[in-house]
C-alpha cells in the first residue's frame, strides 16, 4: 500500500472522551493471574486461612502471623503460552515460552516470648502478579455488510455537524488542541477511509462499504508486558488463636500493544476526480490498513488486611480486603493509516503519491498523556481443616468489583469511562480450593483448582451495546471464564525446603475488532470477531531456607 499518513493520537477518543484510557483497557490492566510459590500455587491459591506460605504476603497478609520462624525463598517458573484464534475462515496458532521469576520473599519472625502476643513479624517481598504476552491474528473471508470504515463514519456523524474543513490536517496538526474531533475520524477522513457529501448546509460522513460491496479483513494483535508487585507486610498473633496483618503494596505496571486491521475491499463507495474536477464517490478497489502502537506504564500502591481465626488446631478461617490500587500513569502511542484506492473506471483517479516518502508527515514522533488509574476492591474469605496429621484442605471465595476509574492528573474522573465500565463490566468470582497430603514428614504431595467467572456482562459480551475505544485503536477483547488445575509436591531437608509445581490455565476471550452499530437499541452493524483461546502450561520451582 501507498503510505500517505503516519501521525500521533493525541489523546483523543470517541465521542466525548478525550482521555487515554477506556473501560476496555481499565479492564485488561486490572487482571490478576494465580502467581506464587510452587506451594502456593499448587494448592490452587487458597491460602487464606491457611497462611504460612511466602505468597501470603500477596494474598491475605494476616498469614504472616502464623509464622514461628524466619524464612527466605525464591521461585522461578518455565511457561509455555499456546494461545488459537478462530474465525469461520482462519484459525491461527501461536506459542510462546516465557522465563521469569514469580516470586523473591523475605519473612523475619521476632519472638516475644509472650504468651499473649508471643510473635511480631515482618516481611519484604518481590512478586510477578500479571503477565499480558500474547498474540492474535486472523481474518474473515467475507465481511458480511461489516467495514471498520462505516463505523468510524457513523461516530464521525454523532458528533454533529463537522465541517470538513475542520478535519484536514497540515504538518503538525494537533487535534487534541485544535479541535474536539475525534482523532480516529481525522486519522480515517485524510485517509479517504470516510468521505464526505460536499453539502455546505449538512456534511454527511460515508465509509467505504456500500450496496453490492464485498471484501475480506484481516487483523493482528501483540500484546506484552507485566505487573509487578513489592509487598511490605506486618503481623503477628494473638494466643496463637487470631492472627493478624497489613501490608503495603507497590506496584509496578508496563504494557505494550501493537496491531494493525486492514481491509481489502471490491467495488467499494471511493472518492475520485475526472480530469481534474470536483471528486465524486465512484466504485473501486479500496485497500487500507489502520496500525496502532499503545505503551501504558505506571506505578501505584495499595493496602491490604486480614485476619485468621483458629478457634482449634484443626480448623481455622481467614479474611482478607485488598484496597483498590492507584496508579501514576503515561501512555505513549501513535497510530497511521496505509492505503491505495484504484477507482473501476480508469477515467477516475485518486490523489495518492507514487512513493510513500512524499506523504505528508503530522507530529512527528510519538506522543504521550499522563493521567491516574484505580482498579477494583478485593475481598477473600477461606476455610481450611486438619485431617489427621496429613492431610490439609482448604477453600477460598474471593469477590473483586468493578468499581474501576481514570481521571486527569488533577483527579477530575472521567465521567464516561466510569459508566462504560458499569455498562460493560460486573464483578468477578473466584473460587480456590486446594488439598495437601503429607505422605512422610518431608515429603508432601498437592492439587488444586481455580474457576473465575467472567467479568463481561452478557449485553456486551454479544454485541448488545456499543463499546467505545479510546485513541485510534478499535479493538477489545472480552475474557470469559478461567480455570487453573494445579498440582505439585514438596521435599524439606532439614532447614531447607524444594517445591514444584504444575499449573494448567485455561482462559477463552473474544477479540472484536471495532464495535457494533446499534440503532435505537437494534442491531444495525454486527462486530466482527474472533475466539481466543488460551492455554498455558507453567512448571514452577521453589526453594527456601528456614532459620
Amino acid at each position: 500500500m501507498n503510505k500517505l499518513i503516519i501521525a500521533a493520537t493525541i489523546g483523543a477518543g470517541l465521542p466525548l472522551l478525550a482521555s487515554a484510557q477506556a473501560a476496555v483497557d481499565l479492564a485488561n490492566l486490572s487482571q490478576l493471574d494465580l502467581s506464587g510459590t510452587a506451594r502456593y500455587m499448587s494448592m490452587g491459591g487458597a491460602f487464606t486461612a491457611l497462611g504460612g506460605d511466602l505468597s501470603t504476603l500477596n494474598n491475605n497478609p494476616a498469614g504472616i502471623g502464623v509464622y514461628r520462624s524466619s524464612e527466605v525463598g525464591l521461585t522461578l517458573s518455565l511457561m509455555t503460552r499456546n494461545t488459537e484464534t478462530s474465525t469461520a475462515d482462519v484459525t491461527d496458532k501461536h506459542n510462546k515460552t516465557l522465563f521469569r521469576a514469580n516470586n523473591f520473599c523475605y519473612v523475619g519472625s521476632f519472638n516475644l516470648y509472650n504468651n499473649t502476643t508471643p510473635f511480631i513479624n515482618f516481611g519484604a517481598s518481590y512478586s510477578r502478579v500479571a503477565s499480558f504476552d500474547r498474540i492474535m491474528s486472523g481474518g474473515w473471508g467475507n465481511m458480511n455488510g461489516s467495514s471498520l470504515s462505516n463505523y468510524i463514519a457513523a461516530m464521525t456523524n454523532s458528533e454533529g455537524d463537522i465541517p470538513s474543513s475542520d478535519m484536514q490536517f497540515g504538518d503538525r496538526y494537533n487535534p487534541y488542541l485544535d479541535s474536539n474531533i475525534p482523532w480516529l475520524s481525522i486519522l480515517a477522513y485524510n485517509g479517504y477511509v470516510i468521505n464526505d457529501n460536499g453539502n455546505a448546509d449538512g456534511v454527511i460522513y460515508s465509509g467505504l462499504m456500500g450496496q453490492g460491496t464485498y471484501g475480506t479483513g484481516e487483523f493482528k494483535t501483540r500484546e506484552k508486558g507485566h505487573v509487578d508487585e513489592y509487598n511490605i507486610t506486618f503481623g503477628g498473633n494473638v494466643m496463637n488463636v487470631f492472627y493478624y496483618g497489613i501490608g503495603v503494596g507497590i506496584t509496578d505496571l508496563d504494557y505494550k500493544q501493537y496491531s494493525y486491521y486492514q481491509e481489502n475491499l471490491s467495488d467499494a463507495y471511493i472518492a475520485a476526480s475526472k480530469n481534474g474536477a470536483d471528486y465524486e464517490i465512484v466504485n473501486g478497489r479500496a485497500d487500507y490498513r489502520l496500525s496502532n502502537f499503545l505503551h501504558s506504564s505506571g506505578s501505584g500502591f495499595n493496602l491490604k488486611f486480614g485476619v485468621i481465626f483458629k478457634p482449634v488446631n484443626q480448623f481455622r478461617i481467614g479474611l482478607s480486603v485488598h484496597t483498590p490500587t492507584w496508579y501514576n500513569m503515561t501512555d505513549t502511542y501513535y497510530g497511521g493509516i496505509d492505503y491505495k484506492y484504484t477507482p473501476n473506471d480508469p477515467a477516475y483517479s485518486i490523489n495518492q503519491p507514487e512513493n510513500p516518502s512524499d506523504a505528508p508527515i503530522t507530529n512527528d514522533g510519538t506522543s504521550w498523556h499522563d493521567y491516574h488509574m484505580r482498579t477494583p476492591w478485593r475481598m477473600s474469605v477461606g476455610m481450611a481443616g486438619v485431617i489427621g496429621n496429613n492431610v490439609i484442605v482448604s477453600a477460598d471465595y474471593e469477590y473483586r468489583g468493578n468499581n474501576m476509574s481514570v481521571s486527569d492528573v488533577d483527579g477530575n474522573e472521567y465521567k464516561d469511562v466510569s459508566s462504560d465500565v458499569k455498562t460493560y463490566y460486573k464483578g468477578v468470582h473466584t473460587l480456590r480450593l486446594g488439598a495437601e497430603f503429607r505422605v512422610t514428614p518431608q515429603l508432601s504431595l498437592r492439587a488444586g483448582y481455580v474457576y473465575q467467572t467472567s467479568p463481561v456482562k452478557t449485553e456486551a459480551a454479544n454485541d448488545g451495546v456499543m463499546i467505545w475505544t479510546a485513541g485510534t485503536i478499535p479493538s477489545y477483547t472480552f475474557n470469559k471464564e478461567t480455570q487453573y488445575v494445579s498440582v505439585g509436591a514438596g521435599y524439606k531437608f532439614k532447614r531447607f525446603y524444594v517445591d514444584f509445581a504444575y499449573v494448567n490455565r485455561q482462559r477463552k476471550s473474544t477479540f472484536h475488532a471495532y464495535t457494533p452499530i446499534l440503532v435505537d437499541q437494534a442491531l444495525d452493524q454486527a462486530s466482527p470477531s474472533a475466539s481466543v483461546s488460551a492455554r498455558d502450561n507453567e512448571f514452577v520451582l521453589s526453594v527456601g531456607y528456614k532459620f
